[in-house]
Parts: structure tokens; sequence; C-alpha cells
């Protein structure tokens, strides 16, 4: 209840609805903010700022005719509440919405305002969006950097001291607070500001602005009743809302059209002259008001055809205009939108809701000097506003400007300035291709430049890669197998730098240790004093390993082997039909099965469940599941794989 009474209060209130999509937001914010001030001191300070900024803007708003809205900036009704507009927490700020229509050029060019006054003040910064969002980054999209997208914008792009500020996510992981992203822009150690790319391409859109925005205007003679003669005399901005008022024309307000009873007859009755004049308006004014056909009233009179083509689009183009005005007044003062007081008891209702008189007695001292600051603020106000006003509430100026004593002679005899060439109407294609061919430009660039850094990285792990094309499984099972035969030392297990550098070295174990025993029992038998000969016989046929003796030995190696596999195997059998009634059987992978109808180990081979294990193929796939369960991160896996000289191709999804 308070927001909305707050809301209701505001001296230039917004309407309650869902703004049209043609409307641009911004928002100016003082820094350092002014938190923390009592509410006096903190709208006296906003309102300084206001007039300032104003005062920096007249000398431009006062000539310059916008489509529908003009540039202005207001208080929030409350600056201690939660913005509506801005749908903002209560930081102190100014704010305005302009509905620029048909004309996007209106909506760039207030863009080309906010960035003058934050570097003709360089401790205010602003923010702008539409209806679209941060439509500045739309304008950007070729040089932004990749995180940048709808969901992480909000309370990231600001305008500073004339440039575009976007706040990175290494300050601000999560969506910054209003509050801190301003700090954050504030504080000079913080680099804020956006790269040379994105700049350029706002700087290229605003490029001239504000003064090369005269361009967009059109200057147009035109045959119109004097009543609107008048009114377009006194108020040159009310054009917009008539042709408003044409171009959105439907069943019921033409019926107001129909009858012209406000500026097609006197204040009698009677009947009006009709006078030559002219008219400033938009581009897009002027489009809407000659690419529609449009038959004039009944009454209402137009010259012929005969009479040349310049009197008769002279005169169909004031007929228009005259019958905006009619069906756009005729609309509002049946809607009575108006008549709701002066503006001067709603901004003052507004200091009472906000509280600045609270605690004073009415007619005290303390008071009187509040109510006199406050109406010195809103008469300086007022003089930057007064566009605003009369587009707010054209009915009631309309009808002060009629009571005007006037006629239609006080139209003749003005030298009135020709009107411009309109051919620019029939370039409309020329300008479209152009704009294309700059954004097909933009795209080839931008896919240029993608392709550029893609080679570039390809260049860059384009030995890795040829690598990885040649990649072996075989690889694996090859390298464990050199890892797990090598003899290591006392420090541990120690991978080859390069194993195929590696040279095999095979060894008899045995006759390994017949030698060593040969040398140890020579030593003994010198020691005891054992006799020469006997002594050199046994070391000659020690050392020469004597054929009786090795095959003795031969032999009972082999019964011992035999007798090794012999027990193997049935321990093997013994073990497969424990384990053929489990799970685990299913968690390796195996050899292909041949049936044997020779040996005692035919347990497994009857029933065909216990197939052999592969125990290379298990070796491989559990080094490719370790190695695919890192994700690209860095593990067991890989680096045991590395350290053995094998690369890997990454996992899927990682590469293609």
């Amino acid at each position: 209840m308070a927001a909305a009474a707050a809301a209701s209060s505001s001296p230039f209130p917004f309407p309650t609805s869902r703004p049209p999509d043609d409307t641009l937001f911004y928002a100016v914010y003082p820094l350092p903010l002014p938190t923390g001030l009592p509410p006096t001191a903190l709208l006296a300070s906003l309102q300084s700022l206001h007039l300032s900024l104003l005062s920096h803007l007249a000398p431009f708003l006062s000539s310059h005719l916008f489509h529908r809205d003009p540039f202005t900036l207001s208080l929030p009704a409350d600056p201690a509440s939660p913005c509506a507009l801005c749908a903002s927490p209560p930081v102190p700020h100014l704010h305005g919405a302009l509905r620029f229509g048909d004309s996007l050029p209106d909506e760039w060019l207030a863009v080309s305002l906010l960035f003058a006054l934050t570097r003709a003040f360089p401790d205010i910064v602003a923010r702008a969006w539409d209806s679209d969002g941060d439509f500045l980054l739309i304008e950007a999209a070729f040089a932004l950097p990749r995180w940048l997208d709808p969901d992480t914008a909000p309370n990231r792009v600001f305008i500073f001291r004339g440039e575009l500020h976007i706040l990175p996510p290494s300050l601000f992981p999560e969506t910054p607070s209003l509050e801190a992203a301003l700090h954050a822009v504030y504080d000079d150690s913080v680099d804020t500001r956006a790269s040379d790319a994105v700049q350029a391409a706002i700087q290229c859109r605003i490029a001239g602005m504000p003064e090369r925005a005269a361009e967009n205007l059109h200057t147009a003679r035109l045959v119109v009743p004097a009543p609107v003669a008048k009114v377009l005399k006194e108020e040159p901005c009310l054009v917009a809302r008539a042709v408003e008022g044409f171009y959105d024309r439907d069943i019921d307000t033409m019926k107001h059209a129909a009858r012209m009873s406000k500026f097609l007859k006197g204040p009698g009755g009677e009947g009006v002259e009709m006078v030559r004049t002219s008219v400033r308006m938009t581009r897009a004014m002027y489009a809407q008001l000659m690419q529609q056909s449009f038959q004039a009233p009944r009454g209402y009179p137009m010259p012929r055809r005969e009479d040349g083509p310049d009197k008769w689009v002279e005169a169909e183009l004031g007929m228009k205009i005259a019958c905006g005005f009619e069906m756009m007044y005729q609309e509002r003062w049946h809607e009575v939108e108006e008549g709701k007081g002066s503006t001067w008891e709603v901004y003052r209702k507004s200091l009472e809701a906000t509280g600045c008189f609270e605690g004073l007695l009415p007619g005290s001292k303390e008071y009187k000097r509040v109510m006199e600051d406050a109406m010195q603020y809103y008469k300086s106000s007022s003089l930057f506003s007064r566009t605003r006003e009369i587009l707010s509430a054209p009915v009631h100026r309309i009808d002060e400007i009629l009571a005007m004593p006037y006629s239609d002679e006080d139209f003749q005899g003005i030298n009135l300035p020709p009107s411009d060439d309109d051919s620019w109407l029939c370039n409309g294609e020329d300008e479209l291709n152009a704009e294309l061919h700059e954004r097909q430009k933009e795209i080839e660039e931008y896919e240029a430049l993608k392709k550029h850094t893609k080679g570039q990285k390809q260049n860059v792990s384009s030995s890795s890669t040829s690598q990885l094309s040649e990649f072996n499984l075989g690889e694996i099972t090859e390298s464990m197998q050199d890892f797990v035969r090598k003899m290591s030392s006392f420090e541990g297990a120690e991978v080859p730098s390069n194993r195929k550098e590696m040279e095999s070295v095979d060894l008899d174990v045995n006759q390994f240790f017949k030698a060593m025993e040969s040398v140890l029992g020579k030593a003994s038998q010198e020691k005891a004093g054992n006799d020469t000969e006997t002594d050199r016989k046994s070391s000659s046929s020690d050392m020469d390993f004597d054929d009786s003796d090795y095959e003795n030995d031969s032999a009972e190696e082999a019964g011992d082997k035999d007798m090794d596999e012999s027990f193997m195997e049935s321990y093997s059998d013994a073990l497969n039909q424990e384990l053929s009634n489990t799970s685990i059987k299913e968690t390796f992978s195996r050899a292909p099965h041949h049936t044997n109808d020779e040996g005692p180990s035919n347990a497994a081979d009857s029933d065909g469940e216990m197939a052999p294990v592969d125990v290379d193929l298990n070796l491989v796939e559990s080094f490719l599941n370790s190695y695919s369960s890192q994700q690209g991160l860095p593990g067991p896996a890989s680096n045991l794989l590395g350290l053995m000289g094998v690369k890997v191709p990454p996992p899927d999804g990682k590469k293609t």
C-alpha cells in the first residue's frame, strides 16, 4: 500500500501497466552512494544532482524533437524504498523512461546522452536497458567474452566516465548486488573497463551524437486549419502526439475524425480558415504520415488534384495531422486522464509521503523553510520538464492555447522554410542493404578471427594430435609387461624413461646360483688345506658345469615343474568350480573358449562357464576406465601411462 501510494504521488508518474516494448529505461547513480543520510539530506543531494544534469543537457533538449517521449530525468517517489521503474533495491538514483516508438535513433540518442553525462560528471554511473535486456551487449555481441550471456549479465554492465564497464566473473563469480557492483566500478584499483573491441562497437553506433541527431529530423510545409497551426506554433512538440493519434487510430477514434468538432470549427461552431505553415518532425513521423492512405473526412476542405501535386501533398499531409490532433484530443479527454490537480500539488503530496515534513508543525519556521526549498526546486525542475508535462497532459495545454486570441492573419506573410527532400523515403532499400553489408562484414570478421584462433590451437597441439592418431592399445600391455618384469632396486619400482631404448637382459637363475656355489666352495676348500689336485678337478668340474650334474639337476627340475603344473591345474579347477557360483566371473573379460580333451583340467571346460581370463584385455579396459573417470584431470592412470611413454587420446566429448 505504501509503495502504491508513493508511486501515485510521483510528480511525473509513470504508467502502472506493463511498459511497451519500445521503451528505453535508464538510471543514474551518484558515487560514492549517499547512503546513511536522513531523508531530507538525501532528497536535497539528489535534487542538486538532478538540476545539475538537466542544466547540462538543456541546450540540446530545448531544441531537439523526439519521436514520442523526450529525454528527461526524475527522482524516484521515495529514494529510500525499492524502485518500481528500475526494479532495483533502495539505492539513491535518478531514473527515466523513454518511448522511442518506430524511431530507433532516439534510443541511441538517449544512450549517447548518458555517455555524455558520465563524461561531464565523473562521479556518476549510468546504466540503460530495454525490453531486450542489456541491448548494449547485443550491439557488441561479436566482441563479448564467451562467459557473458543474458543469465550472467545482470548488474554487470554500466556506463562510467564515457566508457562501457563490464564486471568480470573473477571479481564476482555470482550475480553481484547493485550496491557492490557500483562500488567496484567506482574503485580505480579494480579494472572493469570493457575491451577495446566492445568500446569500438558501441562508439561506432553513437558516433557524432548528439550533434548528428538533427539528421533524423524532417521539415515539411503543410496546410492545416488555423487552430492546428496555432497549437503547433505555441507547442511544436505536440506534433508527436498528433502523429501518434493518427498512426495508432482504430474504428472508435476514427469516429472523432469524422466529426472534427474541435479543430475544424471555431468556438461558436463557425468554420475556420485553412492556413499554410511549416512543421518539423522526425523522419519516422513523416514516413508514418506519408506511407498510409487516408480518406479526408466529409466536409474537410481539400484542393483538387488538378491544382498541382505540391498543393495536394501539403493539404493531404496537413489533413492527416489535423485528424491526428482531433483523435488524440477527444480520446484523451474521454479517458479523463487529466484534471487531477496541478503537478505542484502532486509533488507536495509526494514530499509528505516520503516524510520530509515529519515532525514539523504546519506554519512553523522549519516547515516554511522546507516548503520554500521544495517550491524553489519545483520551479527549477519544471523549466526542464515542461515538455514532458505538456506531452503527458496535452488536452489541458491545447485548451489553454486555443483560449488565446488568434486569427488566420497571424499566419499570413510568413517566410516559411522549404520542405526537405524526402527522397530518403525511397532509399530505404539502399540503407537496409548498407546496414546488412556492415552486419555481414562483422560476421565475416568474427568468423575469420574465430578460424584464426582455432588454427593457432590446432598448430599448438599438432604434434600431440599426430601421436594420438597413431595410438595403439597394445602399447599399454607391452609397457605394463616391461614394467612388471623389470628388476627394481631397494629404492622401489622404476619406470624406464624410454622403454624402446631398453636392452633386454636374459638371466638364468639356476646357472647364476651354481656359479656362486662353485666360487664359494673353492674358497672353503683352499682354506681347509685340501689336496690341490682334488681341488683343481673339483674346481674345474664345477666351473665347467659338468654335463652329468646339469642333466641330473635338469631332471629334478623337470620333475618339480611337472608336479607344480599338476598342482596348479588342480588348484585352478577347484578355484574355478568355487567361483562359478558367484558373480565375480562377470567382472572380467574372457578369451574365446576352446575345448580341450586332454589333461585333468576339464571341470571348467565341461560346463563352459569359466573360460580363461584375457589378462591383456582386462588390463587395457581397467586403464581406460580409470583414465576416463579422471575427466581430463590429472590422475593415477594418466600419470603412470605418461611415465611409460604411452599417450592416450582424451575421453569422448573432449575432442573429435
